[in-house]
């Protein structure tokens, strides 16, 4: 397949190095040449500088011969004419474009652009994105990452490893004897900050960050199994009143189970435009790291507090500060992956990365065949696919122990006619399944052999 992607920026880079290392043909376009020269330099794509929507430019980049062009670009409007370009000058077939600003989200949404005016596949929207992440953070306070596969029957879940949590230093094979009714696998180990897909005979440790993958039914009783404690949220102070903190928000309001919000910004513009599209929600002008602030927001009484402004390090900060000041959960965005082992030592329970879930969000609209979903694991480490089994799968009429899978891969989670079923070496993986693998990055390629994925794209 052969791919032009526009904008060589961290999401750029990301979505270039997951294709690229599938064999695809990838062309990288960027106005900075810093950025197309690391990208070909540490990627095997081509790169060239210049605007993405001119056409000459992706005329040089190949787009006359393109099946896809992803417009990542800083700017929605250059990413919007690029998609234009690409549909009314090159005929490519298939346009992905991010778009940040809220007014053509809302346009684009209301079908107010139609496809012959506005030639765009699908759209990718960072804020909507990060903002359904936040919930769902919310919604299992006591992991640090979740994400939902197999129509909503399979969970993953990234749990911390405290000292008294009651599963550790056991096998994890003796967990299937400990609790043979739990739907639940242990598919990945962070360790001394290394990811790894743990064998049988591993170890959990405290210190450990455990991706669990579980039937939805079973996420409390896997938390409690793990140690962990769900608690009812009830009050939610969100740091940070743009399009993310006001999108969760307008979410929380719109429970039937009545969560009382406050939000606190400190552009007074901004605060005054939350304040008028909120109904229930109290909207506080003024500093998130204000101790005094946060004090008349309740913040020792809150359940939660979401961080979610423009500023990785006010969010980090902000976020410690809350907890200093006996808020029991927090929880932060943060862009910068180097970050992220700062999240235990200061105390943080959980993060959002807005890169990964944009990388996620765009892959599932790239993968081939059919594979349904994909979720991106910390800095690109390792994958979850969800795909459908198809009759010319090699894996299709297999046991899963008579199948050669890398030592990164292992198969979450199944379902069988309508069915979850937690798998085993004995399960044996049938045409028209559905299955949740976790794959790590250089497993990826194979795994999709596997499915026989890359036959047919479209």
């Amino acid at each position: 397949m052969k791919v032009i992607i526009c904008g060589a920026g961290q999401v750029g880079w990301q979505i270039a190095r997951h294709l690229s290392g599938e064999r695809n043909d990838v062309t990288v376009v960027d106005n900075n040449p810093d950025l197309v020269r690391r990208a070909t330099d540490t990627l095997d794509v081509q790169g060239i500088a210049g605007f993405a929507s001119y056409p000459d430019v992706l005329d040089a980049a190949g787009a006359r011969d393109a099946d896809m062009i992803i417009a990542a670009t800083h700017s929605d409007e250059v990413n919007m004419v690029t998609c234009q370009v690409a549909h009314s000058v090159f005929a490519i077939q298939r346009k992905i474009a991010r778009l940040r600003a809220q007014s053509y989200l809302d346009a684009i949404y209301s079908d107010l652009y139609r496809r012959d005016h506005m030639p765009i596949d699908v759209v990718i929207s960072p804020e909507r994105e990060v903002a359904e992440a936040a919930l769902q953070r919310l919604a299992a306070p006591a992991a640090f990452d979740t994400e939902q596969f197999l129509d909503g029957s399979g969970t993953l879940l990234g749990i911390q490893i405290d000292e008294d949590c009651p599963v550790v230093n056991t096998p994890l094979r003796q967990l299937t004897d400990l609790f043979s009714t739990l739907r639940a696998i242990v598919v990945g180990l962070r360790r001394d900050g290394q990811l790894f897909a743990p064998a049988p005979g591993d170890q959990i440790f405290p210190g450990d960050s455990a991706y669990v993958f579980a039937a939805t039914e079973d996420v409390n009783r896997t938390l409690d199994i793990f140690g962990k404690e769900q608690r009812k949220q009830e009050r939610i102070v969100v740091i940070g009143g743009g399009n993310v903190g006001l999108a969760v928000a307008k979410a929380l309001e719109a429970r039937t189970d009545r969560v009382r919000v406050k939000v606190i910004e400190r552009d007074r513009k901004i605060a005054e435009r939350a304040a008028d599209e909120l109904e229930r929600t109290i909207v506080l002008n003024g500093d998130g790291l204000d101790a005094s602030l946060l004090e008349e927001a309740n913040i020792s009484r809150a359940d939660a507090v979401l961080v979610v402004t423009d500023d990785d390090k006010t969010n980090l900060l902000a976020a410690v500060r809350a907890k200093g000041l006996g808020c029991p959960m927090a929880i932060c965005l943060t862009n910068d992956p180097s970050l992220v082992p700062l999240m235990g030592p200061l105390n943080i329970d959980a993060y959002i990365n807005p890169r990964a879930t944009t990388v996620s969000s765009i892959l599932r609209h790239v993968r081939h065949g059919r594979v349904r979903g994909v979720y991106s694991i910390g800095d690109a480490e390792a994958e979850v696919i969800e795909a459908q089994v198809l009759s010319t799968s090699p894996i299709s009429g297999q046991r899963i122990r008579d199948i050669e899978m890398p030592e990164g891969v292992l198969v979450g989670g199944i379902i069988k006619n309508g069915k979850y079923v937690k798998p085993t070496g004995d399960t044996r993986i049938e045409e028209g399944d559905l299955v949740a693998l976790f794959a790590m990055s250089p497993d990826v390629p194979e795994v999709e052999r596997l499915l026989q994925v890359s036959i047919d794209f479209f």
